[in-house]
């Protein structure tokens, strides 16, 4: 019997060494041309049981309140962009709920580190998606050195507590990390201004933070270590081919909303009366 996804791309339990986890590996799949043929009827499963978590939360005479929150991170180039497009894209956008955060403003940095994520959450029967997320307060934040150490430290387990605390309400939480190396990251920033329709997804500030991909690695593989909960786990996602790093989020996205199981919701009204009210219209 196959493995899972949900099982394949686990972190590892032991301590993770981003060194030693294959950025261009694509278990589960023999090659592009198969997981090209299968994606199609994969994501018409995925577009389905999204329907069916946003009808199951407004229909019925008690409506559930599961929701589900898909967290993409990783290195600049790393794909979070393509994910939100080519997965988050098949979904309804009626259910859907998509942010991408970036540096806090003064108002957000006046209150605590969560504040701005907990405004942002998705509502019971949306499938919310974070582009970045509530870890660069332990990642660009520790890299550049922007809090105190004794600061930043203590959020590891503030966002444990936070991530259970969704869980307890009924937000499932599918934290991806898209694993590049550092090589495909020059590739595709090259890629970048050799094509006029990309030079705006270009940053001078670019090299500036690919001088900083072993602090990074070392901030991604605290964070894996520190925050990889059985109520929340993390998944590293090999995501230098970017045609497996949709194929792979998808079948997690379609494993997790399988196992919540999402119910199409009874009508709240009589049926027959209703029909003969349409037709008497």
């Amino acid at each position: 019997m196959a493995k899972s996804y949900t099982h394949l791309l686990r972190a590892p339990d032991s301590p993770v060494k981003l060194s030693k986890l294959a950025s261009d590996a694509h278990p589960g799949v023999d090659s592009k041309s198969e997981a090209l043929q299968k994606l199609p009827k994969l994501a018409a499963r995925l577009a389905d049981l999204q329907e069916r978590l946003f009808a199951q939360s407004r229909g019925g005479t008690e409506p559930a309140r599961q929701s589900l929150l898909l967290v993409l991170q990783g290195m600049d180039t790393s794909g979070k962009g393509g994910t939100v497009k080519h997965v988050a894209g098949v979904m309804d956008p009626g259910g859907l709920h998509i942010t991408s955060f970036k540096a806090p403003t003064k108002e957000e940095l006046s209150h605590d580190f969560l504040w701005r994520i907990r405004k942002a959450l998705p509502k019971p029967g949306v499938v919310g998606v974070f582009d970045r997320s509530h870890y660069e307060d332990v990642l660009i934040v520790r890299v550049r050195d922007l809090v105190p150490r004794e600061q930043w430290e203590l959020r590891y387990g503030l966002i444990n507590e936070f991530e259970q605390e969704l869980a307890d309400q009924g937000t499932t939480v599918v934290k991806c990390f898209l694993h590049i190396s550092r090589d495909t990251q020059k590739e595709r920033l090259l890629a970048r201004l050799d094509d006029p329709t990309k030079l705006w997804k270009y940053s001078t500030n670019d090299v500036a933070e690919r001088k900083l991909w072993p602090a990074y690695k070392e901030a991604y593989q605290a964070a894996l270590n520190l925050t990889s909960t059985e109520t929340a786990p993390w998944y590293v996602i090999p995501a230098d081919r970017k045609w497996y790093r949709n194929f792979a989020i998808t079948n997690l996205l379609v494993e997790t909303l399988e196992r919540l199981d999402p119910k199409w919701p009874p009508a709240g009204y009589d049926i027959e009366e209703e029909k003969q009210r349409v037709l008497a219209s």
